[in-house]
């Protein structure tokens, strides 16, 4: 359905590839020629979407990353660098939640504090460590490898950058204060970097979805019997195209940020992808 020939060739470093949706953006930019490097902490899970990548006629590499490690992120620079090239477009995928950063409930009631119910955590239960680890994760994950590969991009011709921020960077969602202003802040991160490597030639932008039904938030959306939970309900009638997205639905976004011949001039965007979720007020 795509032809992007300017990415023939090149070389795209994906972290947290081995996940449903950047597995999916590694897929895509293998089926444009581009060589890619799957980082993923789990070594199988980024050899394994590698493999598929391989088995469609597409180059690809699986390659185990902490990417709160600047020593694994150099090791896996220079694999890469051995195997497929320097990098020219780098994806920053990685990510995620932690429930210890999360509340139970949308909002606090005075019963919560008076007698609390068993299995009720508040926004005073937060856990600063778990917090912590959702915003080093989402945040300085996205900056410690920028920091490795941008050295690859620096003055070259036509690189670019892409990170995955969120639909709630816009809007905190209820339950989910730590991983909403982490990913407010790789959206902020984003901008930081359109203007900090502008006259280098290395374009920044992010995508954002919205609403994905993947394998992390799986018990978020669906009960048991595979109904939708009542937050999932609440989600949809609120999504004015009706739906939860598949990873196909930013695959024209991610070609769109990732070719120049599209998108020269467009950088320190983020760019949503929700169904229209940020834009209905409700009403």
């Amino acid at each position: 359905m795509f032809s992007h020939p300017q990415l023939n060739g090149r070389v795209a470093v994906v972290t947290g590839g081995g996940g449903v949706l950047c597995s999916g953006f590694s897929r895509d930019l293998a089926r444009q020629g581009m060589k890619v490097a799957v980082l993923d902490l789990r070594e199988e899970a980024a050899q394994k979407v590698a493999d598929e990548i391989n088995a469609e006629g597409g180059t690809a590499i699986g390659v185990a990353c902490n990417v709160l490690d600047a020593d694994s992120l150099q090791a896996a620079r220079e694999t890469i660098h051995e195997r497929l090239g320097t990098c020219d477009l780098l994806l920053n995928g990685a990510g995620g939640n932690h429930p210890a950063g999360t509340t139970t409930k949308d909002k606090l009631e005075l019963s919560d504090l008076a007698q609390k119910a068993e299995g009720v955590k508040t926004f005073f239960d937060l856990d600063p460590k778990g917090i912590e680890f959702v915003f080093n994760l989402n945040f300085l994950g996205t900056l410690l490898t920028t920091q490795c590969f941008a050295r690859d991009l620096v003055g070259k011709e036509n690189a670019a950058i892409i990170n995955v921020s969120s639909m709630n960077s816009y809007k905190p969602l209820t339950r989910i204060p730590a991983y909403s202003a982490a990913k407010a802040a790789v959206s902020n991160f984003t901008q930081f970097m359109a203007v900090h490597f502008s006259d280098v030639g290395i374009r920044v932008n992010a995508i954002a979805p919205g609403f994905f039904s993947t394998n992390q938030n799986k018990t978020l959306l669906y009960n048991e019997d595979g109904s939708l939970t009542a937050r999932s309900e609440k989600i949809l009638g609120h999504t004015p195209l009706g739906r939860f997205g598949v990873p196909e639905d930013l695959s024209g976004t991610l070609l769109f940020l990732a070719d120049e011949t599209y998108s020269r001039f467009v950088t320190g965007v983020i760019i949503p992808v929700d169904g229209g979720f940020s834009a209905y007020s409700g009403v």
